[in-house]
């Protein structure tokens, strides 16, 4: 008689789970004070957005404050989502008076890979960006290894706040 073992699939197999990693870095209010320590008030600004004229999906609502420092604009300060690999990775950016990048924080990430566009080297590139500026990765942005798709989208992200900011936002008074 022959015996034969049967083992069933799953026994023996890897199990590769993706666990992702939620971490809040800072909040609005915290990522807006760092941006712009002297600002008295950040009022809400309503945009009208054209998704189509930005390549967006419709929906697409980023929240937009002035700085305001004793009534008069000193910057603007945009709350913004992107998709890194497989979730949403929210970001901040601040823009002087003149329309020029003064800071990108990252608020909250929530993938296990690439979290590595925190870090202040990758960001500060984005340091005195305007509208006319490209801002395309891999041309005046450098690429991190490993975080490809974080950084494609977060540039991606920070250009489409420039040219909203030059389309809709620079001529309002």
């Amino acid at each position: 008689m022959q015996v034969r073992w049967l083992l069933p699939a799953g026994i023996g197999a890897t199990l590769v789970v993706q666990v992702a990693h939620a971490a809040q870095y800072m909040s609005v209010e915290q990522a807006q004070r760092a941006a712009f320590a002297q600002a008295t008030q950040f009022a809400p600004v309503a945009v009208a957005i054209d998704a189509a004229a930005f390549g967006v999906q419709p929906g697409w609502k980023p929240l937009v404050w002035r700085a305001l420092k004793d009534g008069e604009t000193i910057g603007w300060f945009f709350e913004d989502a992107v998709i890194g690999k497989s979730e949403l990775i929210t970001y901040a950016l601040a823009l002087d008076a003149a329309g020029k990048v003064t800071s990108v924080e990252i608020l909250d990430y929530r993938e296990s890979h690439g979290g590595e566009v925190r870090l202040a080297a990758w960001r500060n590139q984005f340091k005195d960006k305007t509208p006319a500026d490209a801002v395309a990765l891999d041309r005046d942005i450098r690429n991190i290894s490993g975080a490809t798709l974080s950084c494609r989208h977060l540039t991606q992200g920070v250009h489409r706040l420039l040219q909203l900011y030059a389309h809709v936002l620079a001529a309002k008074p």
